[in-house]
């Protein structure tokens, strides 16, 4: 079984948005946030179920999705994960990963 990290500003990620979304509709921001959390839930048994991020060589990071958000993670060894960050699919996560 994988255990997942969230590191901090995978944190602030999830906090930005809900409080984004919380603006106009607090129910709607903490069930994304829940939906965020419960997809990267999915990981402990399936960590290679998103899709490997094609520009970092170095590191196996891969994405998972959720509606319009990327999951970034890097698969530190079969056994630990970390979560680097929650993005919207508007924005170039390259800015963010590098």
């Amino acid at each position: 079984m994988v255990e997942i990290n969230w590191t901090k500003e995978s944190e602030r990620w999830l906090v930005d948005i809900h409080d984004y979304i919380a603006v106009d509709n607090k129910i709607a921001a903490i069930k994304t946030v829940q939906g965020i959390y419960d997809k990267a839930q999915l990981l402990i048994n399936f960590p290679k179920i998103g899709y490997r991020h094609e520009q970092i060589h170095d590191r196996e990071i891969r994405i998972l999705l959720y509606g319009h958000y990327r999951i970034a993670y890097l698969i530190k060894d079969e056994n630990h994960i970390d979560i680097l960050g929650v993005f919207h699919g508007a924005l170039d996560i390259d800015r963010y990963l590098f």
